[in-house]
């Protein structure tokens, strides 16, 4: 089954219908960042950075350390946002970051009562929120909130530099149903919100004015109807394309024994999970860990070679994916490793009881500076 965005296609199907797709929406760049065509860094690449600055964002609480982490993920949205054609989010990131800032703070100022410097006091009578108000629980709170805004951030530079076609590609092929349920669900609702604004301005032309909700009814109808004839189109298409196919014999009978390789595979993780947390047998559980996973892994490669796939955009593996890859492991190892010459100590900032100073070392300050490696990628590709 061929969808014009690599997702898999049987071979019986493969060599009788060739170079069909499904709906042009699902080989869209429409949300991607992308320069004459092309990615500038492979999407293993920026889901790679994610990881290092999800984990760097989830471990330290040092105010300095995640200003610095801000500054450079504003740099980068400064810096992609002109070359990118996802849609705008609706709340400016700058907005987001004070009102979640701001909430956060006031919520855990009222809800925790610790704290040595007393700000003012609400009477016990009010539930919940009586107590004593610290500096320390807000400056927390606030904290909490530069974190939760450093996620919203990071998301939305994947948002911005991902199409969903490579996202949905690196789903296995052995899931290939479910990257085509994510396709469509992905595609389901751009394509509704056109047709909201089409629907819209052809009633605006006829003199329809939105000024109560029963206004609404006039645009929900047709786009109701629409969206049911996109659904039969849909459908009549990928049975077509013998997506619901009832399968032979010999099919049965392989997924019969790939679901009980699953289970034997899952089975023995699970019971060498149970004999290091239980039972303390941790080398022989590691072991039969290492074998269920062995089991899945197998299983997953086995049935994903019995699947060809038609991809049309090459997403190509370059030097400079190589260095950003390096470079964000090594800017995590100082969050994960007690490493010498850097103060793994400094991550970790508490202001309770008594507010106070946080450390900060250079060391970690510069490796954190290499989340900006990304920018190579952009550069380069400029020049």
């Amino acid at each position: 089954m061929d969808f014009g965005s690599g997702f898999p296609t049987s071979k019986k199907e493969h060599t009788q219908k060739k170079d069909v797709v499904l709906d042009p929406s699902c080989g869209s760049d429409t949300n991607a960042y992308t320069r004459n065509n092309q990615m500038t860094i492979h999407p293993i690449t920026w889901l790679i950075w994610l990881g290092v600055v999800l984990g760097s964002l989830s471990i330290t609480r040092n105010p300095l350390y995640l200003t610095l982490i801000l500054l450079c993920l504003a740099s980068i949205i400064i810096t992609v946002r002109p070359h990118s054609h996802a849609s705008p989010v609706p709340i400016s990131l700058l907005k987001f970051a004070i009102i979640i800032t701001i909430i956060s703070a006031l919520f855990n100022a009222l809800m925790s009562h610790v704290g040595n410097t007393v700000l003012f006091v609400l009477p016990n009578a009010i539930p919940f929120f009586g107590g004593n108000i610290t500096l320390e629980a807000l400056v927390f709170g606030a904290l909490n909130g530069l974190v939760l805004s450093g996620l919203f951030t990071a998301f939305t530079i994947l948002n911005m530099v991902i199409p969903t076609r490579s996202l949905v590609r690196l789903i296995p092929r052995a899931f290939y149903p479910i990257a085509i349920v994510i396709s469509i669900a992905i595609t389901f609702v751009p394509s509704s919100l056109r047709q909201l604004e089409q629907i819209r301005q052809a009633q605006a032309i006829r003199g329809h004015k939105m000024k109560y909700w029963q206004d609404w009814l006039p645009l929900l109808i047709p786009l109701l109807i629409g969206s049911l004839e996109r659904a039969l189109q849909l459908a009549e298409s990928m049975t077509a394309r013998g997506f619901a196919t009832v399968p032979s014999d010999n099919d049965t009978r392989q997924a019969i024994m790939t679901k009980l390789v699953f289970i034997i595979g899952m089975s023995l993780l699970l019971v060498g999970w149970m004999l290091r947390l239980a039972w303390g047998y941790d080398i022989f559980g590691l072991w039969t860990m290492i074998a269920g996973s062995g089991f899945v892994i197998g299983m997953l490669w086995y049935v994903g070679r019995r699947i060809q796939r038609t991809v049309y955009r090459t997403e190509r593996w370059t030097t400079h994916d190589s260095v950003i890859t390096i470079i964000s492991m090594l800017v995590i190892m100082p969050f994960l490793f007690s490493i010498p010459f850097f103060d793994h100590m400094s991550l970790f900032y508490y202001p309770y009881p008594s507010l106070t100073l946080p450390k900060f070392d250079p060391y970690i300050g510069l490796l954190l500076l290499g989340i900006l490696t990304p920018l190579l990628g952009q550069t380069n590709n400029e020049k």
